[in-house]
This record gives structure tokens, C-alpha cells and sequence, in this order.
């Protein structure tokens, strides 16, 4: 298939706008015509999708954005595209498939959609976008704001000098380039009416709230740990950010602090197995209930929710802490309500304390809870019907 002209992409474009308007992900006709008009198969000219080949072996198969019809509707439609691997872990397995880890993509478009009316930007606002990816999300803000109100940085110089040449290719010239964004923000500390970040990050930086201005909204993916999630702030004269987990909800790749790689995670030897008793809490639970899994991440912090197959093949779920201790629940079996742990048995007590409170509370939703960053950098999570605050250790 050659090249599409803009004629023949406008219906795959116009579909997509009124998906999304249908879903409410887009709330204001501002966004649905930016969606309208901006062309995404131009920022995704090679994506991957993910499969299992002949051989059984989970790979991304490469695709190009317009080789085939079928290619180029795929890029319409309400899903991420895979855009880079992490080539510390990428192997060819075939002539258009690699094994690796994903470290770049053009994001769900809902969840763009989504984040972008959660931005809440006007006529004359300047935006910050950190993590510039592919430029599809720039080249959004640009045609709803004009392209001389949006910044955005990436890590990656490669990505930046791609998602230039896609921007230009759809007309757009905002201000692109390389930097930390996650840790140091836009690199010549320009103030910003709004900041939107396409990766997840641990915490509000402060370089974030430096560059904000009173008023400022911010829209980021905080991760937790265990689970995170998306909040929407306002910056006040003090420099604390306040606001709350929002209704869109979704999760971005995280921050990375080199260009191309994530580092390789220290582990702990975990501790040896020490007994199992019957548990009210299940694999299915935690599995089932983003809001209580958010609850956990602060209740356990710096854990990590695993899968792990045992010399059987049977699967379970594991919750592990940073000093080898783990608990663990089958996903199938006659024993789903049994708990396996090793190490501190604290670790599992803990969970079950928060899933009673959770269940007590009523089981309130994620957007129940507000997300305050102060300006010392403390961060707390309040319950908004009662009031009841949750640290986040730092």
C-alpha cells in the first residue's frame, strides 16, 4: 500500500474522534476536532504488536503504519502501539519479531483523550509535556492550542529527533528536546500553566512544581509500588499540589533515567517458606479491584506484585517487599484461600488489614481519594468522605 493521502485517512481519523466522543473520553468539541484532524498513522510508521509465534515464544511482531489496509486501520483504533524496545533485552527471533521489553509507545487514545480533558487547558495556556514518545500527544496540544504553547521533553535524543520529523510532517513546529523531564522538568526552567506527563513517576518532582506557576494543573501517573494511578493537581501560592485521583484511569511506561534502557532491578534472595494459614483475602480479590490494589501500594511500600509458577506449573500471585520477605496465593486450586509466605508474616497481615478497611469503607473507588503534595516534598493520600490519611513514604 503506498503513502494515504489526507482524503483517504480523514474517515479512519473522523471514526476514532467519534469512538472516543461516544466513550467520553473527549467531553469538549475542542478536543474532538483536534482529534479529527491530526493524522496518527504519521507519528507511527513501525509499531509491534504483541503474539506467540510457531514456536510458542511470546514476541512483538513488527508492523509498518501503511503497508497494509489493515495496518493502517489498526493504528485508528482505541489501542496502544508498542513504538521501541529496550535493547538491552531485545532479541531477533525472526525476520520482523523480537523478544524485549517495551520502552516506548503512541498511548491509548482514550486515555489521551482522557488526560487532555483532565488538563483542563484554555485559549493562550502554555503546556509542558514530559515525555514526548512518538509527538502524536504534542502534535494534539498543538492543534488545540497553537504549536508556540507547547514544550516537551523526552530522554531519548533518538525519540526526539523522530517525534520532530513526525510533527513536521503534520505541520506542527512546538518546542521539542532531550532532557531529564522526570527529574528536572523543561531544561531552561521556563514556568508552565499546565504540565502533563506521559510516563509514571514515583512522585511529584520538585523541578514540576518549580516550573509551575499558581494555578497550574498538573495531570501525571504517580506509581506506588504495587499499583498507581492517575492524579490531577493545582499548584497554589505556596507551591503545594493538590487534587485527586481522577476518573480516567490508565497507566503510562515509567520514567526512565537513561535513553534508551531501563536498569536492571536489584532483587533481594527471598526468604525461605515459614507456613500458609487460610486467608479472607484472595488472589481474585487483588486481582479484581484497582482501588484496593492502590490501597496496598501504601500500605505496603516499596512491594512488588508478582507472578510466580512453582516446579508444577501451577501460577500464583506474590506480593514481595524489598528485604526477601513474600506472601503468595494460588490463582486456581482447592486452595485459593490460602496463603503461603516466607519471611516477615507482617507483610500478608498488613494486606488483610487494608482489605477490611477497604471493605469497611464501603469499597470507595479510586477517584474517592484525594493526592496532596506539600511543598516540602510530603506526600499524602486523604479517604474524602471521612478524612482518613495515608502517608506515601517518600
Amino acid at each position: 500500500m503506498s503513502a494515504p493521502t489526507i482524503d483517504q485517512v480523514r474517515p479512519h481519523m473522523s471514526a476514532l474522534a467519534d469512538e472516543l466522543t461516544r466513550s467520553r473520553a473527549i467531553r469538549t468539541p475542542p478536543w474532538a476536532e483536534a482529534f479529527r484532524t491530526v493524522p496518527r498513522h504519521l507519528f507511527v510508521p513501525r509499531w509491534f504488536a504483541q503474539e506467540t509465534n510457531e514456536r510458542g515464544i511470546a514476541v512483538w511482531r513488527e508492523h509498518q503504519g501503511t503497508e497494509t489496509a489493515d495496518d493502517l486501520a489498526a493504528v485508528y483504533r482505541d489501542q496502544t502501539l508498542v513504538t521501541a524496545l529496550d535493547p538491552d533485552t531485545a532479541e531477533q527471533v525472526d525476520d520482523t519479531a523480537w523478544t524485549g521489553i517495551p520502552t516506548s509507545s503512541s498511548t491509548l487514545p482514550s486515555l489521551m483523550a482522557g488526560m487532555l480533558e483532565d488538563l483542563s487547558v484554555e485559549d493562550g495556556h502554555r503546556v509542558l509535556e514530559i515525555g514526548t514518545g512518538t509527538g502524536y500527544n504534542a502534535a494534539l496540544l498543538s492543534a488545540r492550542l497553537g504549536e508556540q504553547m507547547v514544550y516537551s521533553v523526552d530522554i531519548d535524543p533518538g525519540l526526539v529527533r523522530a517525534a520532530q520529523d513526525h510533527l513536521s510532517s503534520a505541520g506542527f513546529m512546538p518546542q521539542v528536546v532531550p532532557g531529564n523531564g522526570a527529574q528536572q522538568g523543561y531544561p531552561t526552567g521556563e514556568t508552565f500553566d499546565r504540565i502533563i506527563a506521559t510516563c509514571s513517576v514515583p512522585a511529584i518532582p520538585a523541578a514540576w512544581i518549580e516550573q509551575s506557576r499558581p494555578g497550574t494543573v498538573l495531570v501525571a501517573d504517580i506509581a506506588l509500588g504495587i499499583e498507581g494511578g492517575l492524579v490531577r493537581l493545582e499548584v497554589d501560592e505556596q507551591g503545594c499540589a493538590r487534587g485527586r485521583f481522577t476518573e480516567t484511569a490508565g497507566r503510562f511506561m515509567a520514567a526512565r533515567s537513561a535513553a534508551r534502557t531501563y536498569p536492571v532491578p536489584q532483587r533481594p534472595e527471598r526468604a525461605a517458606e515459614t507456613g500458609t494459614w487460610p486467608s479472607a483475602l484472595t488472589a481474585a480479590d487483588v486481582r479484581g479491584n484497582y482501588a484496593f490494589r492502590l490501597l496496598l501500594a501504601l500500605r505496603l511500600p516499596g512491594a512488588e506484585l508478582v507472578y510466580h509458577v512453582d516446579d508444577s506449573g501451577a501460577m500464583a500471585l506474590q506480593i514481595q517487599d524489598p528485604a526477601g520477605s513474600w506472601a503468595r496465593l494460588p490463582l486456581g486450586g482447592d486452595d485459593v484461600g490460602a496463603v503461603t509466605y516466607g519471611g516477615d508474616p507482617g507483610l500478608w497481615t498488613r494486606a488483610e488489614d487494608m482489605w477490611r478497611w477497604w471493605n469497611d469503607a464501603g469499597r470507595p473507588s479510586h477517584d474517592q481519594f484525594s493526592y496532596v503534595r506539600k511543598a516540602d516534598g510530603s506526600t499524602h493520600i486523604w479517604h474524602i468522605p471521612d478524612g482518613t490519611r495515608l502517608d506515601v513514604s517518600a
